[in-house]
């Protein structure tokens, strides 16, 4: 498979996309977590409201 410039700017700008969803585990490994918590919504709409 030859190598594609396209699909490696695709896969740099996905992972991007994943550590900045809340929805996505990255988003959360990247902050230290083991993995997504399971009221990981609560915790996001705290946040939220917390910017107001």
């Amino acid at each position: 498979m030859a190598h594609n410039g396209n699909a490696h700017s695709k896969a740099k700008s996905d992972n991007h996309a994943n550590q900045l969803n809340p929805n996505n585990e990255t988003y959360w490994e990247d902050r230290g977590y083991d993995n997504r918590p399971e009221d990981w919504e609560d915790r996001v709409n705290e946040e939220e409201d917390d910017d107001d």
